[in-house]
């Protein structure tokens, strides 16, 4: 079950001295949080394998599971079968144990890297500084579903699109998502080429084909399942969070003029299969526990439908997760300056729960499997300030944002760096993030292959 539990408590630091907070103010990966990630040394052949987030440091699970640290006399079968199964080049068998493994594991591990701990000298030859690796997706996705769960977002690009109808009556009813594209999702740090497809001017006869001129970001989190269901068995409201391993920053972005032309009936296409971007670090859904909020949906709204409905889901539905995004034009690059913040929000204005994403997932039999990606769709706030994505920003395009450096932008350009953050903070718990995720856009690729 998900409690509080020693592993939370901010008064604990680690013998990791860059995790601590009293050393690093901003450190995104104290010993409350210890994220997952698939990783390997720069330029080496080595294998990928599982890693461990504690403060700049990143504690390899292969090497640790061949110390004394875990062995059987000094771990349980949980800790031993969730860490020999960290050792594989993905972290989809550890993800498929469940809950019981995922915390035992967690839990071991905080207790092997606090203040005072006897396993300091043998861990200690098991971490490996951040700076000198390189990452890969955290696990294999075999399935991907980008939901819609902010209204702020739905309504404001629903004007955009449908000025007389921005919101659909189907929206307070059920959480609203597609099926996306799971092979072009890449770890954060790649770039890729603005996509090309078939647009149409409004005072055009006829579409055209080519490179997309309102290439946009999409602020958003990555909600990874663990544990699965069995096909023609659904996942319960209360129980779902049990299901879900945790959570990561994502950008999924899209081709509004792509989108515009070509989204009705069927919705998202060629505008939002080119690209997606996930940061490396899972932060497990443990780790958030003392960040969990009430989820409260307007008195005047429809009230969800008993399978979406819970005294639980009412008391700790919601998640305060802090979210920015950010902008490194090439300008700023060349010149070495800082991004441009554009936005910031908070996770905690879904109008959907991810409980309620994957109980409404599953309601009609549909199987989901370790290692599915389930996107929360654009994480905008009520104030236009907290949008999270350029098309609101900029009011479609009419708008042009002013840059610190005196560029402007209504969407993206090439050689534009988007960067989003993530954190949690609250009095009485430590501070905890999920470090960044970023890409950089490339030219289009023309016909004559440049």
């Amino acid at each position: 079950m998900l409690t509080l539990n020693e592993t939370h408590d901010a008064n604990l630091t680690s013998w990791v001295a860059s995790a601590n907070n009293a050393n690093n103010k901003s450190s995104d990966f104290p010993i409350q949080n210890l994220p997952f990630a698939i990783f390997r040394r720069k330029g080496s052949k080595e294998s990928f394998r599982a890693g461990v987030a504690i403060g700049d440091q990143i504690l390899d699970m292969a090497a640790a599971y061949q110390t004394t640290v875990f062995s059987e006399d000094r771990s349980t079968g949980k800790v031993r079968k969730a860490l020999k199964a960290c050792c594989d080049e993905t972290l989809n068998r550890f993800m498929g144990l469940g809950f019981e493994h995922w915390s035992a594991l967690r839990r071991a591990l905080f207790h092997a890297l606090r203040t005072g701990a006897d396993e300091e000298s043998e861990l200690s030859g098991c971490l490996v500084p951040m700076a000198d690796v390189e990452y890969r997706l955290p696990c294999q996705i075999g399935d991907y579903t980008d939901f819609y769960t902010s209204i702020y977002h739905a309504t404001s690009v629903g004007s955009l699109f449908r000025p007389d109808n921005p919101l659909l009556p189907n929206y307070k009813w059920v959480p609203i998502g597609y099926h996306g594209r799971a092979s072009s999702i890449e770890v954060s740090g790649h770039s890729f080429r603005r996509p090309c497809g078939q647009t149409k001017a409004p005072d055009a006869d006829q579409p055209s084909l080519g490179p997309c001129k309102r290439l946009d970001y999409e602020l958003e989190m990555g909600i990874f399942i663990g544990a699965g269901n069995a096909s023609g068995e659904a996942i319960k409201l209360d129980q779902a969070d049990q299901h879900v391993f945790g959570l990561c920053l994502f950008n999924d972005w899209s081709a509004r003029d792509i989108q515009a032309w070509e989204y009705q009936p069927l919705g998202p296409f060629l505008a939002k299969n080119f690209a997606s971007t996930v940061s490396p670090w899972i932060i497990t859904l443990e780790a958030l526990v003392p960040y969990f909020t009430t989820f409260e949906r307007p008195v005047d709204d429809p009230q969800p439908l008993p399978y979406l409905d819970s005294e639980k889901n009412r008391q700790q539905g919601s998640i305060d997760i802090q979210l920015s995004a950010h902008l490194l034009t090439e300008q700023m690059s060349q010149k070495g300056e800082a991004p441009a913040q554009l936005s910031q929000s908070s996770f905690r204005h879904s109008y959907w729960t991810i409980n309620q994403m994957v109980a409404h997932h599953t309601v009609n039999g549909c199987n989901l499997q370790p290692g599915d990606l389930l996107g929360s769709g654009t994480q905008s706030g009520p104030k236009p300030e907290e949008a999270g994505s350029l098309l609101e920003l900029s009011n479609g395009g009419k708008k042009p944002l002013s840059l610190p450096n005196g560029e402007n932008r209504t969407f993206l350009e090439d050689g534009d760096t988007v960067i989003f953050k993530g954190y949690c903070e609250k009095q009485g718990h430590a501070r905890i993030g999920f470090g960044n995720v970023q890409a950089t856009i490339l030219p289009a690729l023309t016909d004559s292959g440049e």
